[in-house]
């Protein structure tokens, strides 16, 4: 972590919410479910698919969840009565997965059989590697009675080969990420080429497992050994699909979708943002640092080089 970025998260909480706002605008779809289906609409209108992520994560009560849960359902039925060619994505910890599992599951499955009912997918979202085991235990769990779950793997963690080696019975589908989290380096690759290496490995087992691949990255080297693996293995379409945050590197967005292959926009909303926002920066001090030299007008170049 550079010197800039250590001052830069030292001096988060005094930075203005207004600015932390004006910031976050670019990448939040807004506060209510309405203002995400418009952004919704309006990628829709240039063959983008979106998934649907109500802002929040871990809860201190179990009460709490269920606020998450019935947001998620009434996205679910927002989704179907609106017509937009949109899932949704769920972090377990909203809805009780650090305080009681049982009761996170039972959330969990009725927001999977509600979206199972309309012909959409959930997919569970991975967090930071003390979730990765309660995770997918979940997952497992839910594709005993359901197939319309995917999940998450983060390339940074050491042992996401093995992982979806052993989901391989299930020919998973799985969003590939590099992964956001500040982790241990006994736990994760701490070297960003080693990050990349394993996220292609991880996309070919996805595939030789005969599951469906989310290539869920920014980085335009990875976007290129994406696109060689699938045409390298001539996949169809329904076999994969790229994946990117809303308003993060919109230029290189538009070319895969102008080259003919399937792309979906990650969406987020809630009244959270300011939270996520923050969180987000702690949680990766380089985000932090970027955001800050955006702020300042530093980091425009670095930030069209991705």
């Amino acid at each position: 972590m550079s010197l800039f970025d250590r001052a830069v998260v030292a001096t988060l909480p005094l930075v203005p919410r207004p600015l932390v706002r004006k910031f976050a605008s670019r990448y939040i779809a807004g506060e209510t479910l309405s203002d995400a289906l418009d952004t919704i609409r309006d990628l829709n209108k240039t063959d983008i698919r979106a998934t649907l992520d109500v802002l929040g994560e871990h809860i201190s009560r179990i009460e709490q969840a269920n606020g998450p849960r019935d947001a998620y359902l009434e996205a679910l039925d927002a989704i179907r009565d609106s017509g937009v060619d949109s899932n949704v994505s769920v972090k377990l910890t909203q809805l009780g997965l650090a305080i009681d599992p049982e009761a996170c599951y039972r959330n969990i499955e009725a927001i999977v059989s509600r979206a199972a009912s309309y012909g959409m997918t959930v997919r569970l979202d991975m967090e930071d590697s003390t979730c990765t085991d309660p995770t997918l235990d979940v997952y497992r769990r839910l594709r005993r009675e359901y197939d319309n779950v995917g999940i998450v793997l983060q390339s940074m963690l050491r042992r996401s080969l093995r992982d979806v080696k052993a989901l391989a019975e299930y020919a998973p589908s799985v969003r590939v990420c590099k992964g956001i989290y500040v982790e241990p380096w006994e736990v994760a690759y701490q070297e960003d080429e080693l990050v990349s290496r394993n996220f292609v490995s991880v996309l070919e087992a996805v595939i030789e497992a005969g599951g469906f691949a989310a290539i869920a990255t920014h980085d335009e080297r990875l976007v290129y050994e994406g696109l060689r693996v699938v045409e390298e293995r001539q996949l169809d379409q329904s076999r994969y699909e790229f994946q990117m945050l809303l308003g993060v590197r919109e230029e290189l967005r538009d070319i895969i979708v102008r080259d003919g292959h399937p792309l979906r926009v990650y969406v987020p909303f809630g009244r959270q943002w300011y939270a996520y926002s923050m969180r987000r920066m702690r949680e990766n001090p380089r985000v932090a640092g970027l955001v800050a030299k955006a702020v300042l007008g530093m980091g425009e170049e670095r930030s069209r080089k991705g």
